[in-house]
C-alpha cells in the first residue's frame, strides 16, 4: 500500500505556518538588537568618559601598528642594502636558491621589481627584474657545484638566451651569470650577440661588494628615459 501524499491544502498552511515562525524569529532579533542598543547608548550616556578613551585607544594601537610596519621595513632596507654573498656560499647553494639570490641582489641593488621566474616552461630567463634607469633585465642563471673545476658554460646556453631575451621577454640587458666559467665560443658568441656574461670573478665582485651589476658590466644600453629614471 502506497503513502498519502500531502493535499496541496496541507502543504501551503505548512508553509504558511513556516514563514510565520520564520517572520517571528527575525522580529524577536530585531526587538532584542534594538534594546541591546538602547541600552548601550544609555551606558554610554551614563559614562561619557568611556567613548573617547576607546576612540584613544583605537586611535594608539593604529600608530602603533603603523610605527611598527615602517620600522619593519626600514630593518629590511637595511638588511637587503648590506646583503653580501661569499662565494663559497654560492657554491653550496641548490640551483634554485642561487636564482633567488641573483634574485635578492638585484632587489639590493635598486630593482623593486626583481622577481625569480625559473623553472618549467621559463624560456631561458631565471630573473627578471628593471632598473633605477629603466632598463629591463633578463638573466639566466647557471650553477656548478664545484665552481670553476665544473662543466663550463658553452654556446648552446647562449642560443637559447638569445632566442628569447629580447623578442620574448622584451629584455634590454640580457644576462648569463654563473659561478663557474665560460667557454671561449661563448664568450665570442656573447660579444657578437650583444649578450653580457658574468663569470666567477665578476660575480664574486658582484655578491661581495657593493656596486651594482651594470657598474661591473661593460658596454650596457644606455637609460631607456633621458633623465636615466622612468
Amino acid at each position: 500500500m502506497t503513502a498519502r501524499r500531502p493535499t496541496p491544502r496541507r502543504r501551503s498552511r505548512a508553509r504558511k505556518r513556516k514563514q510565520a515562525y520564520t517572520g517571528g524569529e527575525v522580529l524577536l532579533g530585531v526587538v532584542v538588537i534594538g534594546w541591546l542598543a538602547a541600552g548601550l547608548l544609555q551606558w554610554l550616556t551614563d559614562h561619557p568618559w568611556v567613548l573617547p578613551l576607546v576612540l584613544l585607544t583605537a586611535g594608539a594601537g593604529a600608530f602603533l601598528r603603523f610605527r611598527l610596519r615602517v620600522r619593519g621595513k626600514d630593518r629590511r632596507r637595511l638588511q637587503m642594502n648590506s646583503l653580501r654573498y661569499p662565494m663559497t656560499r654560492l657554491d653550496q647553494l641548490h640551483h634554485r636558491q642561487f636564482e633567488h639570490a641573483i634574485r635578492d641582489l638585484m632587489l639590493r641593488d635598486g630593482c623593486p621589481d626583481a622577481v625569480q621566474v625559473g623553472g618549467a616552461g621559463d624560456n631561458g630567463a631565471d630573473v627578471k627584474a628593471t632598473d633605477p634607469f629603466g632598463r629591463r633585465w633578463v638573466i639566466q642563471c647557471k650553477h656548478r657545484r664545484a665552481g670553476l673545476d665544473g662543466a663550463a658554460v658553452g654556446t648552446p646556453d647562449l642560443h637559447v638566451l638569445n632566442g628569447t631575451g629580447r623578442p620574448v621577454h622584451k629584455g634590454d640587458v640580457i644576462v648569463l651569470v654563473t659561478n663557474g666559467r665560460f667557454t671561449k665560443p661563448a664568450t665570442d658568441f656573447a660579444k657578437s650577440q650583444r649578450l653580457h656574461l658574468v663569470d666567477r670573478h665578476t660575480l664574486a665582485a658582484w655578491a661581495g661588494g657593493s656596486r651594482p651589476l651594470w657598474e661591473l658590466l661593460r658596454a650596457v644600453p644606455p637609460p631607456s628615459s633621458p633623465s636615466g629614471v622612468t
